[in-house]
């Protein structure tokens, strides 16, 4: 591991732009662990200081084709064994073009709970969200489209014990680095004081 880490760099309250620089100095595997190492201050603290303004494209990039599997890797901060909190995005642009990416959750506890299938979109337009993050993961809303070849079957959050987890939540989601963005969870409109790291597959 780097001398210098994500997590000291955030105690020593660094700029937003010098973080990015580090992120992206770092190779693939070496940003995840240490995007993995931050707990919840440390979370809170990044996502305070990241950049709001954000776009779909932070997370699809706009050479990934339509319905093309696009990889975040995550690490929350629920009151979980260490294991339960990793898990993946996985994300694609729709066959539709339209503005926004369809998604689920994978992980250790998908048989279990179901896949969290959700709608990202935009907050432009949308003051009181956009002052939280430039991008909603929306689990109010499922994919009404084509999904990528095997990815689990799409239901809505309110089947099963999905609903217990995923029903009635929104991610607002704000930038970091290139390949990094972080989370806060929303239960209705209540910020719920839980975060997550998100990093892109290269």
């Amino acid at each position: 591991m780097s001398a210098t880490t994500l997590k000291s760099l955030i105690e020593q309250n660094a700029a937003l732009a010098d973080l990015a620089v580090h992120l992206e100095a770092l190779d693939p595997a070496e940003r995840l662990l240490q995007c993995r190492a931050l707990g919840r201050s440390a979370q809170r603290k990044l996502f305070l200081k990241a950049e709001v303004a954000m776009t779909l494209d932070d997370l699809a990039p706009l050479s990934i084709a339509p319905l093309s599997e696009i990889m975040h890797y995550g690490q929350n901060t629920l009151p979980l064994p260490a294991p339960w909190q990793r898990f993946e995005k996985r994300m694609c642009r729709p066959a539709d073009g339209s503005a926004r990416l369809f998604g689920y959750n994978e992980g250790s506890t998908r048989s279990l709970i179901g896949p969290g299938y959700f709608v990202a979109r935009s907050t432009l337009g949308e003051p009181d969200w956009q002052q939280r993050g430039g991008v909603v993961v929306d689990y109010y809303s499922v994919p009404d489209g084509p999904v990528v070849a095997g990815w689990p079957e799409v239901v809505p959050n309110s089947k099963g014990l999905q609903r217990f987890v995923f029903k009635g939540t929104r991610d607002f989601i704000r930038r970091v680095s290139a390949h990094v963005t972080i989370g806060a969870a929303y239960k209705g409109e209540k910020a719920l004081d839980h975060y997550f790291m998100l990093v892109r597959a290269p």
